[in-house]
């Protein structure tokens, strides 16, 4: 067989069988998983538990010994999970390790078998110096300035339905929430009439727990630094005391922005126009590699244009999000955005190690591989090469 699928076949421990070469009959080869050994997991913030017991539960399967570092921005889960798991296992086994940037560097001084890391890209080249010290495997799941691309032969009303689903959910403050739109010009005005409608229609407040906080004080002051007040759209306020800030729209917005300079992680979604789709496509590659890219259209051709053209982490088409939800697809950034991928059998081959097995009899001994080689014997090779 040619792949190590279905996982059922090859649990933990057990062989799985690959298709051989005629060059090695008689014989059979096989590859054997084995756990890579200890592993360090640091979670983030935004979707602590996800995050965190994701990889985890990952890491467990391949038969990994785990310290597991939540983010200590949120307090009270960082200490519901280092008490439910602390309590329950073995400290050689798993243990939670609790604390902020000291006990984080302290645990990167040590020497893991592998590192597994969600956050910013600029923590994220922390923990890879770190590991290139040791020359400790990462995964590395990170972010950027994830696109939607709104063409004008879309649904528009569904597509913006969708979008303002994706970016508003916990706040704005998702890895892969739409980071900005490129609209077509011919349809842009029509697109924010739906956009505005639809904000208004999920009534994003926290009295009906449809709205969450923005995280702390310090990311509230970095995001409302960035609504420029005479491009607002709809939306704009905020208050401090409770750590609101409104959905909010930004129109007139080019990439020269501060709001288009780095990820938004938060309830602003900037609107830009383009009226080609080179234009669009120039303008996502000016910057780095984001971590998911959303095109709404119906144009095969067009979809064939960008997903060539663009390089991403992974993405929809005609919706948002939703990519992450199916574990049958490796989640996982490039470049900027992240290396590696995990979810579903993609986690068991994370947190493993293939061994490379091929087994000879004893029954069959040609000898053609075998001194002293002849005209003879090279003819059989190489016709038992194009086989």
């Amino acid at each position: 067989m040619n792949s190590i699928w279905p996982l059922k076949n090859c649990p933990r421990g057990r062989s799985k069988t690959r298709k051989i070469q005629s060059l090695t009959l008689p014989s059979r080869s096989y590859i054997i998983p084995e756990p890579l050994g200890t592993c360090l997991i640091i979670g983030a913030w935004n979707y602590p538990y996800n995050v965190s017991l994701v990889p985890l539960i990952s890491a467990m399967a391949a038969g990994n010994t785990v310290i597991l570092k939540p983010s200590e921005i949120p307090l009270a889960t960082s200490a519901a999970m280092a008490k439910l798991i602390n309590d329950h296992f073995p400290p050689e086994y798993l243990f939670v390790f609790e604390g902020g940037v000291a006990e984080t560097t302290a645990l990167l001084e040590q020497k893991f078998d592998k590192i597994f890391f969600t956050g910013s890209s600029a923590v994220g080249k922390i923990v890879y110096q770190a590991a290139a010290k040791n020359l400790t495997p990462v995964t590395l799941e990170m972010g950027g300035k994830s696109p939607a691309i709104v063409t004008r032969d879309t649904n528009l009303k569904k597509a913006a339905k969708r979008i303002v689903f994706g970016k508003f959910l916990n706040s704005g403050q998702t890895c892969i929430a739409p980071d900005y739109v490129l609209v077509d010009a011919a349809v842009q005005e029509k697109f924010l009439g739906f956009v505005k409608a639809y904000i208004h229609q999920f009534q994003y407040t926290f009295a009906n727990g449809n709205y969450v906080q923005i995280i702390n004080e310090e990311n509230f002051s970095r995001l409302t630094g960035l609504i420029a007040k005479q491009k607002i759209y709809v939306g704009g306020e905020s208050d401090l005391s409770s750590r609101y800030i409104a959905p909010t729209i930004l129109t007139d917005v080019s990439f020269d922005d501060p709001v288009m300079e780095h990820e938004i992680f938060g309830p602003i979604l900037p609107v830009l126009s383009y009226t080609h789709m080179d234009e669009a496509i120039a303008g996502i590659k000016s910057l780095p590699k984001p971590l998911a890219l959303y095109l709404f259209t119906h144009d095969q051709v067009i979809r064939e244009k960008v997903f060539r053209e663009i390089s991403f982490g992974g993405g929809a088409i005609n919706h948002t999000l939703w990519h992450f939800a199916n574990a049958s697809l490796p989640f996982g950034g490039v470049g900027q955005s992240g290396m590696g991928s995990y979810h579903g059998r993609n986690g068991f081959v994370t947190f493993s190690h293939f061994k490379s097995i091929l087994e000879k009899p004893f029954w069959l001994e040609p000898d053609l591989v075998y001194p002293p080689n002849t005209p003879k014997k090279m003819a059989w090779i190489r016709w038992l090469s194009r086989l």
